[in-house]
């Protein structure tokens, strides 16, 4: 019912800046909340930034002020512009979809995106 299509990522120097897209086809549920985790090798996937449907945001700590997700309830589009990337930025950028109905919501992850910075 879902599908969640991820483009961007890549290989970039430290400092550099890379640009996360999105796109989650919907056919009858109703799109909550769609966001970024990453998963770093040898570690647990993480949070990394969440937008709500009614535009509310959240970021890891470690990426506040570099890290910018905006969402498109529209074109159910999120992306995410990645700015002063550092080594540790590196990991499987994994796109997440929440959506349902009132009664349950589920979660849909994209491929994953691999996020390399270069020291």
């Amino acid at each position: 019912q879902v599908q969640v299509v991820e483009s961007g990522g890549g290989l970039v120097q430290f400092g550099g800046s890379l640009r996360l897209s999105c796109a989650a086809s919907v056919s009858i549920f109703t799109i909550y909340a769609m966001g970024w985790y990453r998963q770093a090798p040898g570690k647990q996937r993480e949070l990394i930034a969440r937008a709500n449907s009614d535009g509310s945001t959240i970021y890891a700590d470690s990426v506040k002020g570099r890290f910018t997700i905006s969402i498109d309830n529209a074109k159910k589009v999120v992306d995410l512009q990645m700015n002063n990337l550092k080594p540790e930025d590196t990991g499987v950028y994994y796109c997440n979809v929440e959506a349902g109905t009132m009664a349950n919501i589920y979660d849909y992850w994209g491929q994953g995106t691999q996020v390399t910075v270069s020291s």
